[in-house]
């Protein structure tokens, strides 16, 4: 029987951990998720890496020329490795009724992807810890994890992705809001302005000159990366670009039909009296409430590709991003300014043999706030004739 209309509501759900909801859930552990309502890319066409990359701010010309990627290694043009995003950003699993953010995210990539490659992926839930004592930040909550392999059209592993979530009861957060709260959107002048844009468009790849192992010591710095003031446009260039949401945004009478089978995926709108998804906290300040936050806020991956972006500026075309890591801390508004630095902390040769770094990652906004404290492992050639340790 098709639910009531009177079900989908002006508030996300609200429910509460309890015993038998936390004995579901462990009996889930283990289970492959479905992910044909999530899948927004099967093929990395031209034109859908060219979106994905638009979408994240990144115009390196190894994921957008042409003619430049056909003179490369590659003889055409790749994906930035945060492209698997664009295919299936990640899906949800179980916790009814509670609030959910990204908190942490670890990768590891194992080779490019390629104009015409099909990328497949597979998702399993495989736990979760807790519940977590309460904190300044929200009352008791869990963090599960799903773990992500994408393969390409012949099988071959292209990349692994943990996406570790943190799951609350949506009412302990909303009565802790009014703690964490700041002067939104951000009152920049015209001379802050004026610099932040300098900033971001003084970024650029280091494309087809090589960074040598051989050249890089310990304590280099990388050149930052700023992103913002962010604005709604940039989370509807993300959303466009394929990396989001789960499930995938619909419309009319499409999505009506979905929210009628599951009154929980959405609320209506108190101001338009459209029904909007749960996902919509990244877009509609009224969602964002409802979630415990000020207003509309960034997308965990969307952070992650920024950090991608600052990674592949530094290594040029020849370097490989092998793993990652990072957390989300507060959120990044809508108005905020991020900057995303970096330094080199170890110089070694891995289980691989292969010439890596090591690089400390941190994204720092306007407040002064570290909010995606991270690191990560990068192949770099070896110099010719240089030293091979």
């Amino acid at each position: 029987m098709t639910p009531p209309d009177a079900e989908i509501g002006t508030g996300l759900a609200a429910a509460r951990f309890t015993d038998e909801m936390l004995a579901e859930m462990r009996a889930l552990i283990g289970t492959e998720l479905r992910t044909a309502s999530s899948v927004n890319n099967e093929y990395a066409t031209r034109l859908a890496i060219l979106r994905f990359a638009e979408g994240i701010g990144d115009d390196n010309p190894l994921w957008t020329d042409e003619e430049y990627a056909a003179g490369t290694a590659f003889g055409g043009i790749i994906a930035p490795p945060s492209f698997i995003f664009a295919c299936l950003g990640s899906v949800q699993v179980g916790w009814r009724g509670l609030g959910g953010f990204h908190a942490e995210t670890t990768m590891e990539f194992h080779r490019p992807i390629r104009v015409g490659d099909r990328i497949d992926a597979r998702v399993v839930f495989d736990g979760f810890d807790g519940p977590i004592e309460a904190s300044n930040f929200a009352g008791r909550r869990i963090k599960d994890y799903l773990r992500q392999e994408y393969r390409n059209q012949d099988g071959e592993l292209v990349a692994t992705f943990i996406c570790s979530r943190m799951r609350f009861e949506r009412t302990e957060m909303q009565a802790k809001r009014e703690s964490r709260k700041i002067e939104l959107p951000h009152p920049w002048t015209d001379e802050e302005l004026a610099q932040i844009e300098e900033d971001v468009l003084a970024e650029s790849p280091r494309g087809a000159v090589p960074r040598y192992w051989d050249d890089v010591e310990v304590g280099d710095e990388l050149d930052p990366v700023t992103k913002g003031p962010i604005g709604l446009t940039d989370e509807i260039a993300f959303v466009a670009s394929g990396a989001a949401p789960i499930p995938r945004l619909s419309a009319h009478g499409t999505a009506l039909r979905r929210y009628k089978k599951h009154p929980k995926w959405a609320f209506r709108d108190p101001n338009t009296h459209a029904l909007e998804p749960v996902y919509s906290v990244h877009y509609n300040d009224y969602a964002a409430r409802l979630q415990g936050a000020q207003i509309a806020y960034d997308v965990g991956i969307q952070r992650t590709c920024w950090q991608i972006h600052q990674l592949t500026n530094w290594m040029g075309d020849d370097g490989f991003v092998k793993s990652l890591h990072g957390q989300y801390r507060a959120h990044v508004y809508l108005s905020d300014v991020v900057r995303l630095s970096a330094k080199v902390t170890e110089k070694f040769v891995d289980d691989d043999g292969d010439h890596v770094v090591r690089i400390e990652t941190w994204a720092t906004n306007q407040r002064g706030q570290n909010v995606m404290p991270g690191s990560a492992v990068i192949r770099l050639p070896l110099a010719p004739n240089g030293d091979r340790g």
